[in-house]
């Protein structure tokens, strides 16, 4: 199997919404009472939202779910969740819906597709800067309170939001050279490749608790001061390291 085997479309009828519903327990596996409903899926995909399923043959194997949003006069979409099966990772499908994505926001009118990630996540991390082009300037603490999914190693759901603008020199520049624009780097934010083990252990989630505790103030401190998320790095051993520098506003349009 290769990504581009994948078929992306937009899914259609309750069936291939039930079956997103489905998927989302199995890649987090919330308990019931949080996972987003089926009638939340048929809303968002009435209501000009996005519900993107890539299907190998007639399995679906990944979405992607968005709603639309509004906030300082400009429309946009909240893309929600992003689901890949666990054998259909590391393929490059996550990267592929979210172009789809792009490509259909676009078509409708949209600049901006923004969504929360975990900043502990270092993986999710490199793809939504280094790979998609996102930015990222605010920070939510505990966002989702203690939640369910064993993903979380229950710590606070501290997320940062990623801004995605669409039509921007540094997304046009990154997915036509595959090189995004140059900065200056004023501030780096480090997450050891050890925070899966740390988070996934009892004996260790301790250490884990710290690093979210001290990026917390680091982030917080960082975008307080002007600083904008403009670039991931990841070293041979795994270990992840956020670039901070000045976000110019032209760089959007």
């Amino acid at each position: 199997m290769t990504a581009d085997s994948i078929v992306l479309r937009k899914c259609q009828g309750l069936d291939e919404l039930r079956a997103c519903v489905a998927l989302q327990k199995q890649v987090w596996n919330f308990s019931d009472v949080e996972l987003v409903p089926l009638r939340i899926f048929v809303v968002a995909e009435k209501i000009g939202g996005q519900v993107i399923g890539g299907f190998d043959s007639r399995e679906l194997v990944g979405f992607a779910f968005a709603i639309p949003g509004f906030r300082t006069g400009r429309a946009y979409l909240h893309s929600h969740m992003l689901a890949v099966l666990q054998e259909y990772r590391n393929a490059g499908l996550g990267r592929r819906l979210k172009l789809f994505q792009r490509d259909e926001a676009m078509a409708r009118g949209f600049e901006l597709i923004e969504w929360t990630f975990d900043p502990l996540e270092i993986k999710n991390a490199y793809l939504n800067i280094e790979r998609l082009g996102a930015i990222a300037r605010r920070y939510h603490v505990n966002q989702y309170g203690i939640t369910s999914s064993p993903l979380q190693g229950g710590l606070p759901t501290d997320r940062l939001l990623a801004e995605w603008w669409l039509k921007s020199k540094r997304v046009e520049t990154l997915l036509v050279n595959e090189a995004r624009t140059p900065f200056q780097t004023l501030k780096t934010i480090s997450v050891p490749a050890q925070i899966y083990e740390w988070k996934a252990s009892s004996s260790t989630k301790e250490r884990a608790r710290e690093v979210l505790d001290c990026n917390r103030q680091d982030f917080l401190q960082a975008f307080s001061g002007g600083l904008t998320v403009l670039g991931y790095q990841r070293d041979e051993a795994g270990n992840g390291k956020y670039l901070l520098g000045k976000w110019d506003e032209n760089w959007a349009y």
